[in-house]
C-alpha cells in the first residue's frame, strides 16, 4: 500500500483535468489572519505538533554501546534478524494514516503530501499563496488536493513566496528547527526542480527528500571496523544518537558527490584527496508518518576505506566524538537497542548485506533486504 501511494507521484494528469484547472481561483494578496489562528479550536493542538516534532535524545554512554556490541552481551539468537527488521519498521510509520493526507501539487505533478486536519488549516490563511482544488476523487471538506496560485509561474517566483510562509509559520513555533537551507522541490530526483523549500518545512509538505550517508570503515587484520559518531548534544534533532561517519541531506544545487566532499570535510576533517575514493553503492529509502509529517527519503549510500591511522576530527561541532567499533560489534547495537539514529540503521544493515554480515542463511533475509528499499526510489 505504501508503494502505490507514494506511485502517485509519477503522473497525475488523470487528477489535474482542465476543468479542475479552470476552477482555481487565484488571489494575488498575502493575509495573514494569526487572531483566527490563536483563536480556532480547531487549530489547539500546537502541543501535539511540538511532540511530532521534538528531537529524540538519549543519555547513553559509548561504555554502553561496546557493552552491548559484545557478542555475549546479545542476548537473540544471531541467526534472527527481528531486530534488524525492528529499526526498518521504525522508519516505515503510520502507513495506516495515508488517508489523512492529500497530494500537494505543482505543475500537475504530485511532489508532496500535506496533512488535510492540521497544516492545511495553516496554508489556508495565506490566500495568495496556496489553492485548494476539489476533486471526486478525494470527496471531504478539505479539498482533492493544494498547489500554488498560478501567478506563480517561475520556480524563483514560488521559493519567494513559499519563503515568506515558512518565515511567519517559523516565527509562530509551528514550523520549528529552520536552517535556512534550501531543498529542491520536484517530482522525482531526476525532474526539473519547481521551487526550493526551506529544509525544516519539508516534512509539513511531504516532499521527497534525498540525502547522502557514507559508511567510513578500516581493515585491520582481517577484520573490519566501522567509525561512528555521536551526535552533539545540541543537535536541534536526535542529540547524542549515533551516527555515520559522514552524513547529510541534499541541498538545492549541489550534486551528491559535491555534497559527500563536503560533509566529509566539515563532519570528519576528511579531506578531498580522500573523499573522492568514497564508492557509490545504491540507495535505501523509507516512508514515514509522525502525527502531521510526512518522510519520504531516499539516501544515497557510499562506503569509504579509510587508512589505519586516520582518525576523524568534527570541525563544525555537530558530532560529540567518534569511536572505531568493530562490524559485528555494531550490528549487535543495531539489533538490539535504539541508539542509532533511526535512518542510519538501514543505510548500515545494507552495508551488513554488502560485505557479508548479513547472510542468505539467516531467518528473514529476502524480506529485510526487500524493506530496506520500502519507499519509492524515484
Amino acid at each position: 500500500m505504501a508503494s502505490g501511494f507514494c506511485s502517485l507521484g509519477l503522473n497525475v494528469t488523470s487528477l489535474l483535468s482542465s476543468h479542475a484547472l479552470a476552477r482555481l481561483v487565484v488571489l494575488p494578496t498575502l493575509r495573514w489572519r494569526s487572531s483566527s489562528i490563536s483563536m480556532s479550536p480547531r487549530l489547539c493542538i500546537s502541543r501535539a505538533l511540538s511532540a511530532a516534532t521534538s528531537p529524540v535524545s538519549s543519555s547513553f554512554t559509548w561504555d554502553d554501546v561496546i557493552e552491548t556490541g559484545r557478542a555475549e552481551y546479545a542476548p537473540r539468537n544471531s541467526s534472527d534478524l527481528t531486530g534488524f527488521l525492528e529499526k526498518v519498521d521504525r522508519c516505515n510509520r503510520g502507513s495506516e494514516k495515508l488517508a489523512e493526507f492529500i497530494p500537494f501539487v505543482i505543475e500537475e505533478q504530485i511532489v508532496g503530501y500535506i496533512h488535510k486536519g492540521f497544516f492545511t488549516e495553516y496554508l489556508r490563511e495565506f490566500h495568495g499563496i496556496f489553492t485548494f482544488a476539489h476533486n471526486g476523487s478525494f470527496p471531504d471538506r478539505v479539498g482533492g488536493y493544494v498547489t500554488l496560485n498560478l501567478m506563480f509561474q517561475k520556480p524563483e517566483d514560488r521559493t519567494r513566496a513559499v519563503a515568506d510562509v515558512i518565515k511567519i509559520l517559523g516565527d509562530k513555533g509551528i514550523i520549528p528547527g529552520i536552517r535556512n537551507e534550501l531543498y529542491p522541490v520536484k517530482s522525482s530526483f531526476n525532474a526539473p526542480v519547481l521551487f526550493s523549500l526551506e529544509r525544516a518545512a519539508a516534512p509539513f509538505f511531504g516532499l521527497k527528500g534525498y540525502g547522502v550517508h557514507m559508511n567510513g570503515y578500516v581493515k585491520k587484520d582481517g577484520q573490519k571496523s566501522l567509525w561512528i559518531g555521536k551526535r552533539s548534544l545540541a543537535k536541534p534533532t536526535y542529540p547524542g544518537m549515533l551516527d555515520h561517519l559522514v552524513a547529510g541531506g541534499l541541498p538545492h544545487g549541489i550534486s551528491c558527490g559535491e555534497n559527500l566532499v563536503k560533509e566529509c570535510e566539515e563532519e570528519a576533517g576528511i579531506s578531498k584527496t580522500i573523499a573522492d575514493r568514497a564508492i557509490a553503492v545504491g540507495a535505501v529509502s523509507y516512508m514515514d508518518i509522525d502525527q502531521y509529517c510526512f518522510k519520504r527519503d531516499v539516501l544515497f549510500c557510499y562506503d569509504l576505506e579509510l587508512p589505519e591511522d586516520f582518525v576523524p576530527q568534527n570541525q563544525d561541532g555537530e558530532v560529540e566524538s567518534f569511536k572505531l567499533i568493530p562490524v559485528a560489534q555494531v550490528a549487535n547495537v543495531i539489533r538490539e537497542t535504539s541508539f542509532f539514529k533511526a535512518n542510519c540503521s538501514l543505510v548500515i544493515t545494507d552495508f551488513l548485506f554488502r560485505h557479508g554480515f548479513i547472510k542468505p542463511e539467516q531467518l528473514g533475509y529476502l524480506d529485510l533486504y526487500r524493506r530496506l528499499r520500502n519507499g519509492d526510489c524515484s
